[in-house]
């Protein structure tokens, strides 16, 4: 079977009304083609306001590895907003830098790449002659988007062909420009209200953001809209619709425009193949709110604004309600305060894994972390490590088509994978086309992971609210359980040397006399350094505390996986364990000792050698306890120390 091909998205706030339309477009036509999607996206906007948030958030975009992708597609406007030009140009030197496969861009230039554009032409077109003819505008003012925008001269020539085909004046006159943002439609009423420009009938805004500032701003300062003057949008996004005086606007053909990018694509890495038709779009054409006059479209905005609702009261018995992400079901879960109640790392993650379900509907999730997360004193601002671990891999219990025995994954080094795959499973062979996005997992600028949601095309999942709620959740508790392990660590561990301390090992011995089934045996054994006295004396207390920390490192080069480390005092030190060791462990674990403190010795290089006696004992688990076996480990031990004492007269 073919290797399925992969098309790499880059896009920003994936929850916007622009970029869901375009999601529409691309799964249709990637369906259509059997192609899989990879969507790497900050879950905010490119003008957040915590810039250190913000870097957290963007730097999902160097785990790319263009080599898996088979093309990529950018939607720069998304990069480029309100002002905020610096991750477009980010984005516009890692491509040229890092891509050597084929790149569509969408609405807006990048580099050079081939461009697809909405048809922005035909919409203001219709949005003019609306205004014209419905409503017997003549009097029309436009106001624009950036000057040197190729968007913007799209848009104004819809709207000078229609004004020219009535016969109506269109210049400089009565076109004006802004910025596609609040502040455009503000400044552009300011004027009007100033008496600086006269009040026209009419104003054609090239975007919904416009339209809403130049609104607001004349109804604040005494000018009726619609009453004196008809006011227009582009692109009907929810701010429009829940405006205090909804906006007439125009659902824009953002899916065939995204569609067509498919196919341009299609054209370069599969020639010869058959093109298909875009499919025409479930809504389209103009939506009428309250700021033209026209009876407004209730219908339209009930479907528009129905995942936003916060619905306290649900009734789970019903099913369904898991086929729509729900931003009260989030709510009502008291997802944080659960998360926050984790006792450990492990139970942290487990938590996760059983919220997914307020994430519902997707086909699997999986959480990766770099592997040394939860140390707090290592920061990871920039890029990945090549190593990161797969923590979390949860299905929802209906999942089809998949192999659904597995629902958790705990933190495991076989689950280690090189980040250059960034995720193995995207690569393995799938039965359906499907959608991944990768989201970001960080506190701030600190880089902890990611999280890929896996979603058949079929099933046209689209990231929203309750998904970013839900992962800033999650990085909150990551943080938290980070914050809390290290807390733990310092009363359960030495600080000197990350050894158990004696309150660390009373609390895993515990755990150890719980888990004796029968045949095991119990295993300890007594290190206790050399000469310290001596070292501190001759040479400083810096020295016999490097001293110190070399044993300890010894004990832990020679202890089994399963096996406590222990600082039991000053210079003295345990390995204890439970399991299956013979008569030979014991004389073995002497040899290793040894050997990993003459390593030591050879790799300090110090003017002193460090050494240490060591005494080891086994004895059946079976009516015995580790105080026992301990006490006769410390006896061997000094019963090898006495002999080497005798060795050196």
């Amino acid at each position: 079977m073919a290797k399925r091909k992969l098309i790499g998205v880059i896009v920003a706030g994936p929850e916007n009304t622009y970029q869901q339309r375009i999601f529409d477009g691309l799964f249709s036509q990637c369906q259509a083609y059997d192609y899989d999607l990879a969507v790497f996206s900050p879950l905010v906007s490119v003008y957040h306001f915590d810039q250190t948030y913000l870097r957290g958030e963007l730097n999902i975009f160097e785990l790319i590895n263009f080599d898996l992708l088979d093309a990529v597609i950018v939607v720069p406007i998304s990069l480029n907003e309100d002002k905020v030009t610096t991750v477009e140009g980010y984005i516009a030197r890692k491509l040229a830098e890092q891509c050597r496969k084929p790149v569509v861009s969408l609405d807006m230039p990048i580099n050079d790449y081939d461009t697809v554009y909405t048809d922005d032409t035909s919409a203001f077109y219709h949005i003019t002659k609306h205004v014209v003819t419905v409503h017997g505008c003549k009097d029309i003012y436009f106001l624009n988007g950036l000057i040197d925008s190729v968007v913007s001269q799209h848009r104004l020539d819809g709207f000078s062909k229609c004004m020219k085909e009535y016969g109506l004046h269109c210049d400089s006159a009565n076109v004006f420009y802004g910025d596609f943002w609040y502040s455009g439609g503000e400044q552009l009423a300011d004027r009007m209200i100033s008496g600086e420009i006269p009040v026209p009938q009419a104003v054609v805004c090239a975007s919904d953001h416009m339209a809403i500032g130049l609104t607001n701003r004349l109804i604040k300062n005494g000018i009726d809209v619609p009453g004196q003057v008809v006011v227009t949008g582009y692109e009907a996004t929810q701010e429009a619709l829940t405006n205090h005086i909804s906006v007439t606007s125009y659902i824009p053909g953002v899916n065939l425009m995204a569609a067509e990018a498919v196919n341009r694509i299609r054209r370069i890495i599969e020639p010869g193949k058959p093109i298909l038709e875009c499919m025409e779009p479930d809504e389209s054409g103009m939506s009428i709110g309250g700021t033209c006059g026209c009876q407004e479209d209730i219908s339209y905005l009930k479907d528009r604004l129905s995942s936003s609702f916060y619905n306290v009261k649900i009734n789970y018995s019903d099913r369904s309600v898991f086929d729509i992400q729900d931003m009260g079901r989030l709510m009502d879960s008291y997802m944080l305060e659960t998360l926050t109640a984790s006792q450990d790392p492990a139970d942290c993650l487990r938590r996760i894994n059983d919220a997914t379900y307020l994430i519902r509907p997707y086909d699997h999730l999986y959480m990766c972390l770099r592997e040394d997360w939860l140390d707090t004193e290592k920061s990871f601002v920039h890029g990945y490590p090549s190593v990161m671990r797969s923590v979390i891999h949860a299905m929802p219990d209906n999942a089809e088509d998949y192999d659904i025995s597995e629902r958790y994954c705990d933190d495991i080094p076989e689950r280690s994978f090189e980040s250059s795959l960034m995720l193995p499973q995207m690569i393995e062979e799938h039965k359906s086309a499907c959608v991944y996005y990768f989201a970001p997992i960080h506190f701030k600028d600190n880089m902890l992971g990611y999280t890929v949601l896996q979603c058949r095309l079929e099933r046209k999942i689209k990231i929203s609210n309750v998904f970013h709620t839900w992962m800033r959740n999650v990085n909150n508790a990551l943080e938290m359980t980070r914050v809390q392990n290290r807390l733990m660590r310092f009363s359960v561990r030495d600080d000197m040397t990350g050894l158990y301390n004696r309150r660390g090992m009373e609390q895993e011995l515990e755990k150890l006399n719980a888990s004796v089934t029968g045949g095991e045996y119990r295993f300890a054994a007594v290190v206790d350094m050399d000469g310290l006295k001596r070292i501190n004396d001759t040479y400083g207390h810096s020295e016999g505390d490097y001293g110190i920390k070399a044993v300890a490192a010894a004990v832990s080069a020679c202890a089994l996986k399963n096996e406590l480390c222990v600082r039991a005092g000053g210079d003295e030190f345990y390995m204890i364990g439970l399991g299956s060791y013979d008569k030979d462990s014991a004389q073995e674990r002497v040899k290793a000792f040894e050997a990993a403190i003459s390593a030591e010795n050879i790799s300090a290089a110090k003017p002193y050698e460090i050494t240490a006696s060591i005494g080891c004992s086994i004895t059946p688990a079976a009516g015995s306890v580790f105080e026992d076996v301990i006490k006769a480990a410390d006896y061997k031990m000094y019963r090898y120390k006495a002999a080497r004492k005798k060795q050196r007269r």
